[in-house]
């Protein structure tokens, strides 16, 4: 996937009068891209769209306007892009409140290692994009992560995208001893990431 490149990012000001429409378009997407694992897990398959919204909120939000820290959140945020025949996504903890989240934490250590895309037969672990691992006794509420995929396994996804009436069936799971977790992919999700490889 192509890496978004400096050109694409608009200023603060011009961010503005287009931000609502572009939050609108980009959220309603991410809905089709989030997959659901038990209660308190998530994960949302990234695309151009998505990051480009995750770098144009940040600069928003730290009021951010030097060229060079510019340089630095598109260099950070395109990391999250895949590549070839990759998928990647933003997997998240969600656990409201504090003390349980943190319990939670504790137990679930090495949660990025327990991470599974299953496409037909091929289970496919993911490979954590590691950013700050934090403390070694306890893992962090968002993991970064991405999946590399055999040659036939992205064309099985391409193939969904070029034909959505003969899906593939691609699953997702958790098997950490402290959280068990499968979610089968909807049809529509499994497009959007036969779309993504075909990009």
């Amino acid at each position: 996937m192509k890496p978004i490149e400096r050109g694409e990012i608009l200023g603060l000001a011009e961010y503005e009068h287009v931000r609502e429409h572009f939050r609108a378009r980009v959220i309603a997407n991410k809905k089709l891209r989030r997959v659901q694992l038990g209660k308190n897990v998530s994960a949302v398959f990234e695309n151009r769209d998505t990051v480009l919204l995750q770098i144009q909120e940040m600069l928003r939000t730290e009021r951010i306007t030097r060229a060079s820290a510019i340089d630095h959140e598109i260099e950070t945020y395109n990391e999250l892009l895949p590549d070839g025949n990759e998928l990647s996504c933003t997997l998240m903890i969600e656990i409201a409140e504090k003390e349980p989240r943190e319990r939670f934490l504790r137990e679930a250590v090495g949660f990025q290692k327990h991470v599974w895309l299953v496409v037909s037969s091929a289970r496919i672990a993911a490979r954590a994009i590691e950013r700050d691992p934090g403390p070694s006794d306890r893992t962090t509420a968002v993991h970064y992560l991405k999946f590399g995929l055999a040659v036939h396994v992205a064309g099985a996804l391409r193939g969904t995208a070029a034909n959505p009436t003969n899906p593939t069936i691609v699953e997702m799971l958790v098997d950490h001893p402290a959280y068990r977790a499968r979610a089968l992919l909807s049809a529509e999700t499994v497009r959007e990431l036969g779309e993504d490889l075909r990009s």
